[in-house]
């Protein structure tokens, strides 16, 4: 595999376990604003320990136990919040976060922090491709119904019995501990991080993906971690095979065009329940009122 395609797949897959990490809370009603806080920990925690002399296969769970740590106990608080006030809580998170780490001398502060071992493709797309398959399991489980439910009307939810509070704990400590993973992967691939690189925009990116994919399906965050990675990439190699100046200074405004479109088109997602059910049918599916009638 050459080294430019190598590059493409560790950058979707990353994006990939980042979209699952903020799609469990979305599923579950939560707007999560908080992904670089939590990627910035599980890549510096895994880091850490590696230099501690933790093997990188040790070093990468120790991290995620330590970031679904801190994402349970923050969750209590942040949890009280909705809406917008959530937004901003879960952003401030973040930015606390950066703040305290580049003030920390034994982390390298400002000047980064060097990662001894290294983590090539054959580790990052195995573990993406289990951290997929486990979400889709995870949306089949009580608690992935448990969060579509609370998603569709959390008081109809809470109605039929189901522990609002414990699912969207779980949800956001599960999301936690996913976006540490990503993080954890993204120091062991790079062998070197930096504050300054999980920005806010990183966040704004991620959630991005979830939404402009879907919050209703699995299939939401891997569809829209992909077309926010492949899409704007094959929309430069097109503008420099081209050799137009024009078309490479206008890529940026076709992919924004693009996003707009989908938003007014699409406004719950590129993939929606009802999309799988359709898609389903013609290969002995069931839709969703008939699944719902199975299941009682």
């Amino acid at each position: 595999m050459s080294g430019y395609l190598e590059s493409q797949l560790i950058i979707l897959c990353l994006n990939v376990i980042y979209a699952y990490g903020i799609f469990l809370p979305a599923a579950s009603g939560q707007l999560n604003l908080g992904a670089a806080g939590f990627i910035t920990i599980g890549a510096y925690a895994s880091a850490w320990f590696n230099a501690s002399g933790v093997p990188m296969y040790l070093a990468i769970p120790a991290a995620m136990v330590f970031a679904a740590t801190i994402g349970f106990v923050i969750a209590f608080p942040i949890l009280r919040t909705r809406g917008v006030y959530m937004v901003l809580a879960t952003f401030a998170f973040a930015e606390v976060v950066a703040g305290l780490i580049i003030n920390l001398e034994f982390l390298g502060a400002a000047a980064g922090y060097p990662v001894d071992s290294h983590a090539d493709y054959l580790v990052v797309v195995p573990v993406t491709i289990l951290v997929v398959l486990l979400c889709f399991f995870l949306m089949s489980t009580r608690l992935g119904l448990a969060m579509r439910s609370i998603h569709d009307d959390e008081a109809v939810a809470t109605l039929f019995g189901v522990d609002v509070r414990l699912a969207k704990v779980a949800a956001f400590t599960l999301g936690a501990a996913l976006m540490s993973l990503g993080g954890a992967l993204y120091a062991h691939h790079y062998n070197y991080i930096e504050t300054q690189t999980f920005n806010v925009l990183v966040s704004i990116y991620i959630l991005l993906y979830v939404l402009l994919g879907g919050t209703q399906t699995a299939w939401g965050p891997l569809i829209g971690a992909a077309f926010f990675t492949i899409v704007p990439e094959a929309l430069r190699q097109i503008a420099t095979a081209s050799g137009q100046a024009w078309i490479a200074e206008s890529r940026f405004i076709f992919f924004g065009a693009i996003i707009v479109l989908m938003m007014v088109f699409r406004p719950e997602g590129l993939v929606t329940r009802t999309l799988i059910d359709r898609i389903a049918m013609p290969f002995g599916g069931r839709s969703g009122p008939a699944r719902a009638a199975g299941a009682v």
